[in-house]
């Protein structure tokens, strides 16, 4: 049940700041919607703001970014860290090289490029050709390049690209042979690979969203279609859809040789189911392999008639399993390497051997196996850090690339036979990973479990409880945190920081057991490692509570506003990325309906709505003068994964409760969204007003 809206007013622009020095927010008007769940009536004075296009949210946006702005710019060194994260960043970036057709392709890009650029080479020590630049794309860096796919005969390259940050993407098609755009054009996909067959492709769509709210109403109906070169979109011919399931994702895959057609159906519970279909026979069907979506099954190759598979189906942490393609039901599935200790995170097969990617306490391990399923040996990795490779069943060599926090992504030619592997390219900039220290430390959590995190440092760090930290997490969907390189952390490092990654429940750091102790009824283990994992930071003396600084994006968005919420006492400073903030409607949202399998919803029970209601964010704000750290909340207006509502709301809520005089600002960017293909330009300007806000307010210097 839903009461009539009416609006009781409007907001005004006002001073950033009274003549006390506090800071003054816009008003803004509330109505009187109130939602009935379980006989429960809970208020939703900001609803409005969901309403994306209208003219009174475009006036708040305004308005609050005036204010957030402001605030930033009288920061005293925002523009010298922007000029040191600039610095940092103008560093030349190679992707690792992929094999197609006999060429080599990679991607790179020069420094300060708002894209990466894709380029070919004839032979490994061939002359470098420009394939596809998407910085042509827009003037601004906002049209960014999503996915690209060979066809396997060399002809075509088709690819994906995504406008301001949305999940949307329209699909072209280039001739190969003459560099140019064929006629081909797909409009409104979304989740959706391509992958060929013939002379032709497979891609996953909706229909066509209402005018205006592309980036706020619901996803519904995905659907799969064959586009044949040269046809108009409007004769695609229709493969597969699932009406009775409208809130589920479907894509297909077909494997080189162009044999089979797989379709993976997700979207409701944690994992997918798998069908095949034989692409020699016309009217083959789909044949329907698993029918459980608890768990998660994913092809890896077909040698002969042997199908390789991944998947957690019997194995919390995973494991290999093998079928005959032609029988290729689960019930006719054999373990091939059974599951380990570790978390199985990866697998493919390059050369005629198997390489598998294990996660140890959130750090990544390679090994190689042979075909018939015996371990050879493991790959001598530099340190601790993340690591994936390149390459195919049939090619003779292999690349792999490496990082950790303080090691640049660095592009290792790998000898398969041999197990030996050399620096192919090795980035140079303006940094020196000697000076840095990186530890990994285990803590208790509330209930006892050892929870892992990293600290990285500057070396010399003294255990005197007066070190600025800035504390990262996620905790959901099965996503773990393994050890990456970013220049945006360096200045904070540089200036005496400690950057803390927390591998928090809830993550895929030690499988699916891992992952289930953080969703639905167990979320609140999240908010508690992470608040753990300050209590120990501070007990060890590496802290204080006045130097803590917390981040979080989307998930972790919502890690930081509950935590927060929980425990403003903890912490001085709290920057929200994108995150998820009204738990009792984000189901209602564009694709939210999909995390319904870590977060449950409001509908789903009396018990469910309690819980969910007891840690939202948005309906937690203490209004009691209890004093709140400084908060920074960031969205973007073309964010259609976590709709800005989230942070509208809650920044709305946040400015309107009376917890102290800490800044709550909200910095809401134009023309972007969650994240992905974000132009460089964006990206320094983001990262410049986060640090500084932080530093900022954690009294820190910067030298």
């Amino acid at each position: 049940m839903r009461k009539i809206v009416i609006m009781l007013g409007i907001f005004t622009v006002l001073n950033a700041c009274t003549n006390s020095g506090k800071l003054k927010y816009p008003e803004t008007a509330k109505d009187d919607t109130i939602d009935v769940y379980f006989g429960v009536e809970v208020p939703d004075p900001y609803r409005w703001l969901e309403d994306d296009t209208s003219d009174a949210t475009s006036e708040w946006i305004i308005a609050q970014n005036e204010v957030t702005f402001d605030y930033l710019s009288q920061i005293p060194f925002r523009s010298r860290l922007k000029d040191r994260l600039t610095e940092l960043t103008d560093y030349e970036k190679i992707g690792i090289p992929f094999k197609k057709n006999g060429k080599y392709y990679f991607f790179k890009n020069d420094g300060l490029q708002n894209q990466s650029v894709l380029f070919v080479k004839e032979s490994l020590d061939g002359e470098t050709e420009l394939l596809l630049d998407p910085n042509t794309f827009s003037e601004d860096g906002t049209i960014a390049l999503t996915d690209y796919s060979f066809s396997n005969d060399g002809k075509y390259l088709a690819y994906s690209i995504s406008k301001s940050g949305s999940d949307w993407n329209e699909i072209f098609v280039m001739d190969l042979s003459s560099r140019q755009l064929t006629d081909d054009h797909i409009l409104w996909t979304k989740f959706s690979d391509v992958s060929w067959h013939g002379d032709g492709f497979y891609y996953s769509s909706y229909d066509a969203p209402i005018e205006g709210k592309e980036y706020s109403h619901k996803n519904e109906n995905h659907k799969i279609y064959y586009h044949k070169i040269g046809d108009k979109q409007s004769n695609d011919k229709l493969i597969y859809s699932n009406p009775q399931y409208p809130k589920r994702f479907y894509s297909a895959s077909v494997d080189d040789d162009e044999r089979f057609m797989f379709v993976y159906e997700s979207g409701e519970l944690k994992g997918n189911n798998l069908f095949v279909k034989d692409l020699n026979n016309k009217n083959a069907p789909f044949i329907q392999l698993t029918d459980n979506m608890e768990f998660s099954y994913y092809p890896i190759e077909i040698i002969g008639d042997k199908l390789f598979l991944i998947t957690n189906y019997g194995a919390p942490r995973y494991k290999i399993m093998t079928t005959n393609i032609l029988t290729p039901e689960i019930d006719n599935w054999t373990d091939f390497i059974s599951e380990t200790e570790s978390v199985l995170a990866g697998a493919q097969v390059i050369g005629d051997k198997l390489i598998l990617t294990y996660e140890q306490d959130a750090s990544q391990h390679a090994y190689i196996y042979n075909l018939e399923g015996q371990k050879e040996f493991e790959v001598q990795l530099p340190t601790l850090g993340s690591v994936s490779f390149s390459g195919k069943k049939d090619d003779k060599e292999t690349f792999f690339m490496f990082t950790s926090f303080t090691f640049p992504s660095t592009i290792y030619k790998y000898d398969i036979d041999t197990n030996e592997s050399e620096v192919y390219i090795a980035p140079q900039l303006a940094f020196n990973p000697d000076d840095y220290t990186t530890e990994q430390l285990f803590f208790p959590s509330k209930d006892g479990t050892k929870i892992p995190m990293f600290l990285t440092y500057k070396n010399g760090l003294k255990k005197d409880g007066k070190n600025p930290v800035l504390l990262y997490g996620y905790g959901g969907f099965n996503a773990s945190l393994n050890p990456r390189f970013s220049t945006t952390r360096i200045p904070f490092l540089e200036n005496g920081g400690i950057y803390v990654t927390v591998n928090l429940r809830g993550g895929g750091e030690y499988g699916e057991e891992w992952h289930i102790a953080g969703t639905k009824m167990n979320k609140q283990n999240v908010f508690d490692d992470f608040i753990a994992a300050a209590e120990f930071l501070i007990k060890e003396k590496y802290s204080n509570k006045n130097l803590i600084a917390i981040n979080g994006a989307s998930n972790g968005g919502l890690l930081v506003g509950a935590v927060v919420n929980q425990r403003p006492d903890l912490f001085k400073v709290a920057v929200a990325d994108v995150g998820v903030m009204d738990m009792l409607r984000y189901h209602e949202f564009t694709i939210g309906w999909n995390w319904a399998s870590d977060y449950g919803t409001s509908a789903d029970s009396k018990e469910m709505f309690d819980y969910l209601y007891a840690y939202s964010p948005l309906h937690n704000i203490k209004n009691d003068e209890t004093p709140y750290p400084a908060v920074l909340i960031t969205t973007a207006d073309h964010d259609d994964r976590v709709v800005p509502a989230h942070s509208f709301k809650y920044a709305a809520a946040l400015q309107a409760a009376n917890t102290g005089d800490a800044p709550k600002l909200i910095r809401i960017e134009s023309n972007a969204g969650h994240g992905a293909g974000k132009p460089i330009s964006k990206i320094l300007d983001e990262y410049a007003d986060m640090y500084a806000f932080i530093m900022f307010n954690l009294s820190m210097e910067m030298k």
